[in-house]
């Protein structure tokens, strides 16, 4: 059963396309990586299911509903969140304050969303720097904040645009080991990622874009090995590096 069903999506700006008639669908409590060359359109294609952009054409089904002309606090409201590539903190609150902002979507109660948003900072391995400023912390606790922020939100679905990138191997495979933990309890996970080790670790199916269009999809074994892929995004370094 899907979660997230997009068809035939399209979006240009100007004369370029970055999306053309992209079809897709998240299973419910899967993992579906998200992969490709830089410019072929992955955020893109969050942008337009966050609600930032607007499609040119195509349809956006999220739990049985239309996401088109939706704007970007409605479909968090809907149940659907995101991190961002470039991590985006408010620099000047503290973190608790930080998890807070996503957690008082849900919760109207300030008591009831600072308990749930301590848990939440906890779990992310962020309880010791809960009272800091976010703008004092280094990158991989920004992203681990930033996964947090969304979390607080209570998403059904998960977009999570590059948690790892700049990340060294341990805090790769720590990530990887939080993103586990939060499909286990029911959450749907749209993974965005250059970072292999956590495409091949996590992802049930693997979609493969470029130039906005579909070149691949399958499981992560099957994907690597698609001479499309390998020619467009992998090289074939990558198969030599694999054994």
């Amino acid at each position: 059963m899907s979660i997230l069903k997009v068809t035939k999506l399209s979006k240009r700006f100007g004369g370029l396309t970055a999306i053309l008639e992209l079809s897709f669908e998240l299973g419910q409590g899967g993992i579906l990586g998200l992969i490709g060359p830089n410019g072929a359109g992955k955020t893109t294609v969050f942008n337009c299911l966050s609600g930032f952009h607007t499609p040119d054409s195509g349809e956006m089904i999220f739990s049985g509903k239309s996401l088109l002309g939706m704007q970007p606090y409605q479909v968090c409201q809907a149940g659907l969140a995101r991190t961002f590539q470039i991590v985006k903190p408010f620099l000047t609150i503290s973190v608790l304050d930080n998890v807070m902002v996503g957690a008082l979507i849900r919760e109207p109660s300030i008591r009831k969303a600072r308990e749930e948003s301590m848990e939440i900072i906890k779990w992310a391995g962020l309880g010791s720097m809960a009272h800091k400023e976010a703008e004092g912390l280094p990158l991989p606790f920004r992203k681990r904040l930033e996964m947090a922020r969304a979390l607080a939100t209570r998403p059904k679905v998960l977009l999570l645009d590059e948690v790892m990138a700049g990340l060294n191997p341990t805090e790769v495979s720590e990530i990887i080991e939080l993103i586990k933990e939060v499909n286990k309890k029911g959450v749907s996970i749209l993974l965005i990622e250059h970072v292999m080790q956590g495409i091949m670790a996590l992802s049930e199916r693997v979609l493969v874009i470029n130039y906005g269009s579909r070149i691949a999809e399958g499981t992560p074994a099957e994907v690597v090995k698609d001479e499309k892929v390998i020619e467009a995004y992998l090289g074939k370094e990558f198969l030599h590096a694999q054994g």
